[in-house]
């Protein structure tokens, strides 16, 4: 069973950094792109970044200059850097895993359970 497994999150000022990281397991031969969406309170879930297993970036216009997403497909991690916090980005950040196919040839998208990024002002 595919699971992935989110850390990182906290309690952060205004203007701190915070690094998420994210691990997909299970039996896992190759994820085509993982990523991080965000939901705050009241809110639509929603894009922050993602990185295919290629290196190809895409991010949310707001906040692209402030966060920087990479990977590390041979243990099928992927990682945020947060910088220059800022009371909007206050979410649940949840990792995603696009097209994951496992070595017994199942394939689906599968998302973690969240960590909590709270900035305070």
């Amino acid at each position: 069973q595919v699971q992935l497994v989110e850390s990182g999150g906290g309690l952060v000022q205004y203007g701190g950094s915070l690094r998420l990281s994210c691990t997909a397991s299970g039996n896992i031969y190759s994820i085509y792109a993982m990523g991080w969406y965000r939901q705050a309170p009241g809110k639509q879930r929603e894009l922050v970044a993602d990185i295919t297993s290629g290196g190809v970036t895409n991010y949310a216009n707001s906040p692209k200059e402030r966060f920087s997403i990479s990977h590390n497909y041979k243990n099928f991690s992927v990682y945020l850097q947060m910088d220059n916090l800022k009371p909007e980005d206050t979410a649940v950040y949840y990792c995603y895993a696009q097209n994951v196919v496992t070595r017994d040839w199942s394939h689906g998208d599968h998302w973690g359970q969240g960590t909590l990024v709270t900035v305070s002002s």
